[in-house]
């Protein structure tokens, strides 16, 4: 009987001890693919201003939008974290189909247009970034700057252009978007001249963004944020929104989610509704040359707003999908 009792008060115990840490303290956890760099500041300033902790894991450079993403996964049965805020509004989907998500519709997200957003709450876009061309103005003048992605497989600009390596990153997901806009024909049509082109594949954006500034390439394909860190840096380069006048330019918010089944819900609802708010995405834009997607948030000089932009359609979802379907086609391509 003993023994029982025993047992049964170290039950109860441990019972108590793991509701006290999965709802009672004062904290949050966030995993983000979003650079440490950038989003831990926000963190902590939510700190400051709630008094609520904040305990965030960061994708390293090296696990990119993966890291978390598979972390998340692997601890659906049981999961450590409240909120996942992705660099790109693809991962979320992969969350969405495996069920991991609690829909949550932010006050904070009212004014953010219904595009970047979904109706039942389960993603919500902000602070986005394009793709974008950096090119070296020494490199290719400006009655000769390119237009258009299809540049890439204009003979023309042969052995002189790079890009990051489509099986990773946001190349990716601008891959798919071409295989979901324009189909499996054309696209591999594109890619096949882009080889044929000898266009330079760079192990990420980043590099592609050195290339470029040094002059080893005319131009590059990158994120916004990469050409807005080489202006910042004096280079000599342009940015260039691409098809303006054809196919628009892809357009990739950051997305927010409430994992389901978190141990802090209330707090995650908290910093959901933080990190929605017009002032962060004025922060974005000022720190991360990310572009607001409210038209009456302020935009510095070097970031366009998305109102300006013909935007390529995208629909995220079918991105997500199409990611996993074109791997083995992706993996052929660059070679492995």
């Amino acid at each position: 009987m003993q023994r029982i009792l025993v047992g049964v008060l170290l039950g109860l115990l441990a019972s108590g001890l793991l509701s006290c840490s999965r709802g009672g303290a004062q904290e949050v956890v966030v995993y983000t693919s979003v650079d440490q760099v950038f989003s831990e500041p926000i963190f902590r300033a939510f700190e400051r201003e709630t008094g609520i902790a904040v305990r965030a894991v960061f994708d390293t450079e090296e696990t990119k939008s993966t890291g978390v993403l598979n972390r998340l996964i692997a601890e659906a049965r049981s999961p450590r974290t409240d909120v996942f805020w992705s660099g790109d509004p693809v991962r979320p989907f992969v969350l969405i189909n495996h069920g991991l998500v609690e829909a949550y519709i932010s006050p904070s997200a009212t004014a953010i247009p219904p595009s970047f957003k979904a109706a039942d709450g389960t993603w919500t876009g902000f602070a986005a970034r394009a793709r974008v061309l950096l090119v070296n103005k020494h490199r290719a003048p400006s009655q000769d700057t390119p237009r258009s992605i299809e540049d890439l497989a204009n003979p023309r600009w042969k052995g002189q252009a790079a890009m990051a390596n489509p099986l990773f990153g946001t190349t990716t997901m601008h891959v798919a978007a071409l295989f979901a806009t324009w189909g499996q024909a054309r696209t591999e049509r594109f890619l096949e001249q882009v080889k044929a082109n000898k266009v330079r594949i760079a192990s990420s954006n980043g590099e592609v963004k050195r290339l470029v500034i040094a002059g080893e390439a005319a131009f590059g394909l990158v994120d916004s944020d990469d050409a807005t860190d080489a202006l910042n840096a004096g280079a000599a380069v342009e940015v260039v929104y691409p098809d303006q006048d054809t196919l628009g330019t892809l357009v990739m918010p950051t997305a927010v989610v409430l994992i389901r089944g978190g141990p802090h819900p209330q707090n995650g609802r908290k910093l959901i509704d933080y990190l929605l708010s017009p002032d962060i995405e004025a922060r974005m834009a000022g720190t991360a040359g990310h572009m607001p997607l409210r038209s009456a948030v302020p935009t510095p000089v070097h970031v366009r707003p998305v109102s300006a932009l013909r935007m390529m359609p995208a629909d995220y979802s079918r991105v997500t999908s199409e990611i996993e379907r074109i791997q083995p086609w992706l993996r052929n391509w660059v070679g492995l």
